[in-house]
């Protein structure tokens, strides 16, 4: 029986599971990696981390699961958003890569949009012009770092890394294709005029595939680095959230991902783009589907935050939930704001501040873990308000993500929000999402 092969890069860690044709998993395997904050506002990744850390994976997996390699039928790549690599002629990485949580180029953004028109660049793109795309990014190499910017012969993205350092061909999916504000939302393709309008080189960017287009097989080098068999294909694969929302079931319009990883957000399975100026479009890895999405920059991330600043050596997150499940709803009028790397969707304020209010000599550490579980629900229920000013309605939620994981969590979201949330069984989803488009690609 043969097996496909999924690969997230997740903005804490990559994660690699192995799948029976019908979507049991085999075996998976997680291995973390840092981000740097070099600068206020900054926030970055070592794609060459990225690669060691798939490279282990994989290995586990094969190791765990004791599948042989040629059972592989294929391979799907899923990534974070926002990521803008900059990788020359030899296929080095030139730089460390922005990621979605850095805001350096706000000041970009705005001469940008004004000079170009923001009107302009939405009704091609479906998308605002904010610091968390790749097109600012790419703007702020050609403009603080020229000779990486010149020499540069493809920009390249975290999925579109990763399959390129297993198939040595360059591909970018359509899934992330929102990144670029010269993306045409309707019919998936660059739009030169826009791409000039930048002062962008269309040549630095590469074809654009489905994302279960096959882009190449693994080389003999990505062979003998993985353990994976020569010649195995490779397909282009999506954004993480997309392929997410692809592994919880969500293909029809209306249908809704609950995301719960570093960042929090929804997925809304739309039949037609339909874009909000203080949402995100983009295409979904199923075809003719997109997804109007909202995400926030604390989801689990505050969690984690929250845990490293105040918690135990010893206490695990479930330690929190606890805690956190002795209070009651309201937190007793602590409130917490999630804007720890400013904010996203719906307010795109790269100033924005986490805060806690309320804070009196009364409220113990479960008040503040309370707090936070409750702040982040509303941050979904803000994006999800949002979207219904665009006339796009959510139903039930799917959720995805660490905090899935948490009962009191996901119970905290469904009363906030008012919607039922649906709860996978295990916690692959993304991976799931990916490997699914190998089987598709592979037939």
């Amino acid at each position: 029986m043969g097996k496909l092969l999924g690969i997230d890069i997740g903005t804490s860690s990559c994660k690699a599971a192995l799948f029976d044709l019908d979507g049991t998993v085999t075996a998976w395997s997680s291995q973390p990696y840092p981000v740097y904050y070099p600068n206020p506002g900054w926030a970055e990744q070592d794609p060459e981390e990225w690669w060691q850390a798939v490279c282990l994976c994989i290995r586990e997996v094969l190791q765990t699961s004791g599948v042989d390699a040629c059972e592989i039928k294929g391979i799907g790549v899923d990534g974070q958003s926002g990521s803008t690599i900059p990788i020359d002629v030899h296929g080095r990485v030139m730089h460390n890569t922005p990621i979605w949580l850095d805001t350096r180029g706000a000041g970009i953004c705005r001469k940008a949009g004004d000079r170009i028109g923001e009107d302009r660049i939405f009704s091609l793109c479906g998308n605002p012009l904010k610091p968390s795309y790749c097109t600012p990014k790419i703007l702020w190499f050609q403009q603080q770092l020229p000779d990486v910017y010149q020499n540069t012969y493809k920009f390249l993205q975290s999925n579109s890394f990763i399959v390129y350092r297993l198939t040595g061909k360059w591909s970018q999916d359509l899934s992330q294709g929102y990144g670029f504000h010269f993306f045409n939302m309707r019919s998936g393709s660059y739009d030169g005029a826009m791409c000039d309008a930048f002062g962008l080189h269309m040549e630095k960017f590469p074809e654009i595939f489905p994302c279960h287009g096959i882009v190449g097989e693994v080389t003999g080098a990505a062979a003998e680095l993985t353990g994976l068999k020569k010649g195995t294909p490779v397909v282009a694969g999506g954004l993480d959230a997309a392929c997410g929302t692809l592994g919880a079931g969500v293909v029809r319009e209306g249908q809704t991902q609950e995301q719960g990883g570093q960042s929090g957000g929804m997925s809304i399975c739309v039949a037609e783009p339909r874009g909000h100026r203080k949402l995100i479009l983009g295409y979904h890895v199923v075809p003719h589907r997109w997804l109007l999405q909202g995400g926030t920059t604390g989801g689990g991330g505050s969690m984690k935050w929250l845990k490293q600043t105040i918690g135990q050596t010893d206490e695990s997150f479930e330690d929190l939930d606890l805690q956190a499940g002795s209070i009651p709803p309201g937190s007793d009028g602590l409130l917490f704001l999630p804007y720890l790397a400013g904010e996203r969707s719906p307010l795109w304020n790269e100033n924005a501040s986490g805060v806690f209010f309320g804070l009196s000599y009364d409220k113990p550490r479960g008040h503040l873990v309370r707090a936070v579980l409750e702040g982040v629900a509303y941050s979904l229920r803000h994006n999800l308000e949002t979207a219904r000013e665009a006339g796009v309605g959510a139903m039930e939620l799917r959720a995805m993500g660490g905090s899935a994981n948490s009962r009191l969590w996901t119970q905290i979201k469904a009363d906030v929000t008012g919607k039922p949330i649906a709860v996978p069984s295990s916690d692959t989803a993304t991976t799931l999402g990916a490997a699914l488009l190998a089987g598709v690609g592979t037939g």
